[in-house]
């Protein structure tokens, strides 16, 4: 396969990093991945490996605040800086695909940001997919967050190499979880929203934690007539780093194969 890594300039002037995997034949599709809060595009890496050899490339940038790119770490003013990156980003994508289909994979915090992304762009992409997701019921407050101390890295996977690994990434952010974030904020207004979300979706969660049950009530109120949940029962947050992440991988490909 085929990597580059580049810059460009975001939204107010930003300096955004990016990376890409491409393959050497032919190519099916182009997957651009949303990552997580305070982790960075280069934790894809089963993801990579797994389609870029069957002919989809793969796309993902740093949000702001995150990994290699500017911006004051995991904050934000507003939820819409990351969704504006993001669409200067896919018209890049665009650009360079123009006669492909475009799949954004949002995980964790980038389902969130995806979700937002489709209520405005959702005609341009072929498909949403979310990992590690969900939303809370209308009128229900989201769940709370840990504040003043790092993400719990052993909530990420029961694969501890994956866990140390996370912990001595130096592009991960490990300092203290903000008291309020944007993040929070759009967390609380996505439940009214959703029904607005009508383009095909793939919606994946483990249930070892709450994004399981988070997972259903997405499932349940997105407005797409063309939509599926998949739950692996005991997955931690971070499906696509599991020990049966090869397995979250083909039923990928299945409903990926599906909407070609």
């Amino acid at each position: 396969m085929k990597h580059r890594e580049g810059n460009f300039t975001g939204y107010q002037d930003f300096n955004i990093y990016y990376q890409c995997w491409l393959p050497e034949e032919s190519l099916k599709a182009v997957l651009l991945i949303a990552h997580g809060f305070a982790e960075h595009s280069g934790r894809y890496g089963n993801v990579v490996d797994y389609f870029v050899p069957k002919g989809y490339a793969v796309y993902a940038p740093d949000h702001r605040g995150h990994g290699r790119s500017d911006g004051e770490r995991v904050q934000v003013e507003n939820f819409s800086d990351y969704t504006r990156d993001l669409k200067t980003f896919f018209d890049m994508v665009r650009k360079e695909n123009p006669d492909k289909k475009i799949f954004l994979i949002g995980h964790s915090m980038g389902s969130a940001i995806g979700l937002v992304y489709a209520l405005r762009y959702q005609h341009e992409l072929a498909g949403l997919i979310t990992s590690g997701g969900g939303i809370a019921r209308p009128g229900e407050p989201p769940p709370p967050r840990r504040t003043g101390e790092p993400l719990d890295a052993s909530m990420l996977s029961r694969d501890p190499a994956v866990v140390e690994a996370y912990v001595n990434d130096p592009l991960v952010y490990r300092g203290p979880i903000p008291e309020r974030s944007a993040l929070s904020d759009m967390r609380s207004t996505l439940p009214e929203r959703v029904a607005e979300i009508k383009l095909p979706v793939l919606i994946m969660a483990g249930t070892g934690r709450p994004d399981g049950e988070r997972s259903k009530v997405l499932h349940e109120l997105i407005g797409s007539e063309d939509k599926t949940l998949k739950l692996y029962k005991g997955l931690l947050h971070e499906i696509f780093n599991e020990p049966e992440h090869q397995q979250v991988m083909s039923d990928m490909e299945a409903w990926l194969e599906a909407h070609l």
